[in-house]
């Protein structure tokens, strides 16, 4: 079966004496888009193959009463899973999907306090879950995402990159709208300021400098030297 994923390549860097290098074209298994972004996942593909999204520390719930305006509002759940609520007090969020947390609100609220609630619960920012870094780094593995971190982040977290890395061929997978995407950056790039240092969200996943995530940009970026600006590609696979 078929799927797509997107890839992250770049223009060519102008070098003296010479014209930019030759545009990126399609492959076999990349066909080049320009949408010049690599999309962050929403909460559904976040929650597990298969499986209703479940609500974890951190994140951040949007909660509406309906016909009662002045109850709605934005939440964070604490590091235990919890939630505060008005007229309904502290609710365990943690492990239960949106659906789960409106009928427990509505439950607490019905009678005493509101007439046949319905109440509807969204995951607006999802901000404890884990980045695998892989490849050429120092300690390989599973870091917690608790808050907001970067791809430079994330791979400081693993101890940095060994001295056998390619930082031109850092590959970050990740899960959008129920489709794999890729995407290919440069280290130097980031760290000379010459495009900005991507956000990393929960289950992405990082090869820094291996062969094998090399191996899907090599037609599209041939003849390349250094990567300036993302730019994005699917990938047929």
């Amino acid at each position: 079966m078929n799927f797509l994923r997107g890839a992250v390549t770049t223009c060519g860097l102008l070098i003296a004496g010479c014209s930019t290098t030759p545009p990126l074209r399609s492959s076999e298994y990349v066909r080049v888009s320009d949408t010049g972004v690599l999309p962050p996942p929403s909460a559904a593909d976040l929650a597990a193959p298969g499986q209703p999204y479940v609500v974890m520390p951190f994140d951040r719930l949007q909660i509406e009463v309906y016909g009662v305006d002045e109850l709605a509002r934005t939440v964070q759940a604490d590091a235990a899973g919890k939630i505060s609520f008005p007229l309904v007090g502290e609710i365990q969020a943690g492990g239960q999907t949106p659906i789960q947390v409106a009928q427990e609100i509505e439950r607490r609220l019905a009678g005493r306090y509101v007439r046949n609630p319905q109440v509807t619960v969204n995951v607006e920012d999802s901000q404890m879950r884990v980045v695998t870094v892989d490849g050429e780094v120092t300690t390989p593995g599973l870091y917690p995402i608790v808050g907001r971190m970067t791809l430079m982040q994330a791979i400081a977290r693993a101890q940095g990159a060994t001295e056998f890395a390619r930082l031109n061929h850092v590959v970050l997978f990740r899960t959008v709208g129920g489709q794999r995407l890729a995407a290919l950056y440069d280290l130097r790039s980031i760290r000379s300021g010459i495009y900005r240092d991507p956000e990393i969200y929960p289950q992405d996943v990082i090869v820094v400098g291996e062969s094998r995530a090399r191996r899907l940009f090599r037609d599209v970026i041939q003849g390349s030297t250094l990567l300036t600006t993302p730019i994005i590609a699917l990938i047929n696979g």
